[in-house]
């Protein structure tokens, strides 16, 4: 009923039936029923996720449509195995994995058909040579495209020349309209970018942020491993101010840190969780300090090997234990001797400095 009503609100905005001739028909709008079936039916609404910032986002969506169609584009059918993915990727979700709205996605289509088109563009010519059909790289709409994919038919799209700039920036205004990308993605999009030549204030553009933000999301993304980024996902709760202590973890420590790391996100347990909850694992772990080991005590012996004394460490303090049997005239004549010594070694010391002034 949601997705019924969802398609309804975006014909409306056209004032009539928006697919064009050659398409598949959607599915017959049912009568409503009475009031109070209606009303009955209201908790089911919300459960599925019906909410006020949907309905919006997919007006957005439908007006940025009707604004395509009345400039001349056309929407056409096509194979999806024709389609690229983006020159640069945006999204750390492992589809229905860390992306619960996925499989959401997938049955909406099923029932309903693809109510908004993807947009893209002809495939750069060395991309697209020598493979017969014209081939064409997604500016946005990945989701739409693997859901197509998924229910093995053609997805449909607007096809449009932009150039790489052109497309980065529809690229991020979309994510930024539907499902927003979380901190961490919008890091590797800004670093992506910019290592691949683009200059920020386009970045800025592309992801609607000022050149301070900016500097925070390349920030993170220098500080934290890319393996361990992978690993996490897009750990959709984890804010700024969490990711960058997790850079800091990484800058600041002594390199145990990866070695920590990498044991943690190895182990099934990690595998199996969340992506928030990933992300909090490896954060626990590497906030857990190493108890230090005490180092070994130094043994020394006799001519036959029997040890009469360890040499024991703890800091920067040295202790000489002596076993019972030693001869304690012998510990009388090693204090002395010690003593002598120590005294010599402070005289050369300061000779020494004496000599260089």
């Amino acid at each position: 009923m949601a997705s019924r009503d969802r398609k309804n609100s975006i014909k409306a905005l056209f004032g009539g039936d928006i697919v064009p001739a050659g398409t598949e028909s959607a599915p017959e709008t049912k009568s409503l029923p009475p009031a109070g079936e209606q009303r009955a039916a209201s908790g089911a609404v919300k459960a599925m996720g019906l909410t006020l910032s949907s309905i919006t986002r997919e007006a957005e969506e439908a007006r940025a449509l009707r604004q395509a169609l009345q400039e001349g584009e056309r929407i056409v059918s096509l194979d999806t195995g024709r389609i690229e993915a983006s020159f640069v990727s945006d999204r750390l979700s492992d589809d229905e994995r860390d992306d619960p709205d996925f499989l959401a996605l997938v049955e909406s289509i099923r029932e309903s058909g693809q109510q908004v088109p993807i947009l893209v563009r002809p495939a750069p010519a060395e991309e697209g040579a020598g493979r017969g059909e014209p081939r064409y790289q997604v500016a946005y709409g990945h989701r739409r495209l693997k859901a197509a994919r998924r229910l093995g038919q053609p997805v449909k799209a607007i096809v449009k020349t932009l150039s790489d700039d052109e497309l980065v920036v529809a690229q991020g205004k979309e994510n930024a309209e539907r499902r927003n990308l979380s901190f961490i993605e919008r890091a590797l999009f800004a670093h992506t970018l910019v290592g691949r030549g683009f200059e920020r204030k386009l970045v800025c553009d592309a992801l609607a942020v000022q050149k301070s933000e900016l500097s925070r999301l390349l920030q993170v993304a220098e500080a934290v491993p890319f393996r361990f980024v992978r690993d996490i996902g897009p750990a959709p709760k984890a804010g700024r101010e969490r990711w960058m202590a997790l850079g800091a973890l990484f800058q600041n420590g002594n390199g145990a840190e990866i070695e920590k790391a990498e044991d943690e996100t190895a182990s099934p347990r990690f595998r199996a969780a969340t992506s928030d909850d990933r992300f909090q694992m490896l954060f626990d772990r590497l906030m857990r300090r190493t108890p230090k080991t005490a180092p070994a005590a130094e043994d020394l012996t006799r001519p036959d090997g029997v040890v009469f004394a360890r040499v024991e460490r703890k800091g920067k303090a040295v202790r000489i234990a002596f076993t019972p049997d030693v001869d304690p005239v012998f510990i009388e004549a090693l204090k002395a001797r010690v003593e002598e010594d120590y005294a010599a070694f402070l005289a050369a010391g300061n000779g020494a400095k004496a000599g260089k002034d």
